[in-house]
């Protein structure tokens, strides 16, 4: 009993230390990030169109526009791909194919992102120039480049979620004189839906959050971007461009822009655990 106690004590020292930590990072970015929020106002910070450091200038609503474009054009690209191939390997793969293409989708995961940033830049940006016009490092490079990064996060939960659905549901759905693709879009599918949007909504906080490949590929131009050939910059390129030589108020104001991130991450997270819990239910 007391080996038990003291494990069961052990472990919860470790968990609250884990989250103690998160406690600490929390507090102090608001810590540093609140104090200009409050000077500039919440409003102005958030909805200003120029950001002009040296000025005294901090509006973020360019970046955070460019954060929105390519986010909304990595799903663009991803979800419909990641869902297709999720299909393709629980329903159509024969399970050799099935079972070689998955440890290949979680290859995808542990590439680094500056390697994604360097084909991006090397291959991505001069074929777009080419073809496409405009300078080639735009929201759609930054899109192509994050619509391939999130891939390995919503198949892999498609999959299970597809997997999940009982296999009485098919076989109803068959009985009926459905096709198989009828029964996948039409029984399968919805079943799945709810782990279907987690997937979605934990790809769109990768997206969100990637800073190095994104870096490399959108441009980093400070303006609410107008084409998707246009350039432009988000709030993690912002953050990762200029922490290096800020200070004062301005190092503030990219703390504070790295709250706004918090927020927007953290209602994503809060989605997705609701969806998951439905799902469970």
């Amino acid at each position: 009993m007391k080996e038990e106690r003291l494990i069961q004590w052990l472990l919860l020292i470790i968990a609250l230390s884990a989250i103690s930590v998160l406690a600490l990072i929390t507090l102090f970015i608001f810590k540093e990030g609140l104090p200009i929020m409050v000077k500039v106002g919440v409003t102005d910070f958030i909805l200003g169109r120029r950001w002009s450091p040296g000025k005294g200038v901090f509006g973020i609503f360019p970046m955070l526009m460019g954060s929105l474009w390519v986010t909304g054009g990595a799903l663009l690209l991803g979800v419909p791909l990641g869902l297709a191939v999720a299909i393709f390997t629980t329903e159509f793969a024969p399970p050799y194919l099935s079972a070689a293409i998955r440890p290949a989708i979680q290859l995808l995961a542990g590439i680094p992102s500056v390697i994604y940033g360097f084909i991006g830049l090397t291959v991505l940006v001069p074929w777009i120039r080419s073809h496409l016009g405009g300078p080639g490092l735009s929201v759609l490079a930054g899109a192509i480049i994050l619509g391939i990064m999130i891939l390995p996060n919503i198949i892999s939960i498609s999959e299970d979620a597809i997997r999940a659905v009982p296999k009485e549901y098919r076989d109803g759905a068959l009985a009926l004189g459905a096709t198989h693709w009828q029964t996948i879009w039409m029984v399968v599918l919805p079943a799945a839906r709810s782990g279907i949007i987690a997937s979605i909504i934990l790809g769109m906080g990768r997206a969100i959050g990637e800073t190095m490949a994104v870096i490399m590929v959108v441009g980093n131009a400070v303006k609410v971007p107008c084409s998707i050939l246009d350039p432009t910059r988000t709030l993690t390129s912002n953050i990762g461009i200029e922490m290096g030589y800020a200070s004062g108020e301005h190092r503030q104001a990219l703390f504070a822009t790295g709250i706004v991130l918090f927020f927007l991450i953290m209602l994503l997270n809060t989605a997705a655990n609701i969806v998951i819990r439905r799902r469970s239910r």
